[in-house]
């Protein structure tokens, strides 16, 4: 197992990432990054069943991703559909976060 592997946790992200879920969510995201070491720990969020991000949820992601970068982790998008991607990028929120499978590099 490779060192990014050993460092890293996913969390799965609700269905409907918004008012409602945004406390637990947060919650999970966050303990799970007090888990993973200082400066090399990843978490990934796995966006393959969520439906639907609103605000609210772009707000927890915010805090998630802020809480990492006190911590030196990295924070990587997963299953990200197109349309979150572009809400990324219509926030200016994109630059904040990972997101996998898309690198400046060739893939192999």
């Amino acid at each position: 197992m490779s060192a990014i592997e050993t460092n890293a946790r996913v969390v799965q992200a609700p269905e409907v990432l918004g008012l409602e879920a945004r406390g637990e969510f947060r919650d999970g995201a966050v303990a799970m990054l007090d888990q993973l070491p200082l400066k090399s720990g990843v978490l990934v969020i796995d966006f393959s069943g969520t439906r639907r991000i609103d605000s609210a949820g772009l707000g927890a992601m915010m805090l998630v991703q802020r809480r990492a970068a006190e911590r030196h982790q990295k924070v990587v998008l997963r299953h990200l559909r197109d349309e979150f991607k572009f809400l990324l990028v219509l926030t200016k929120l994109d630059d904040l976060f990972e997101i996998e499978g898309e690198s400046g590099g060739s893939g192999g």
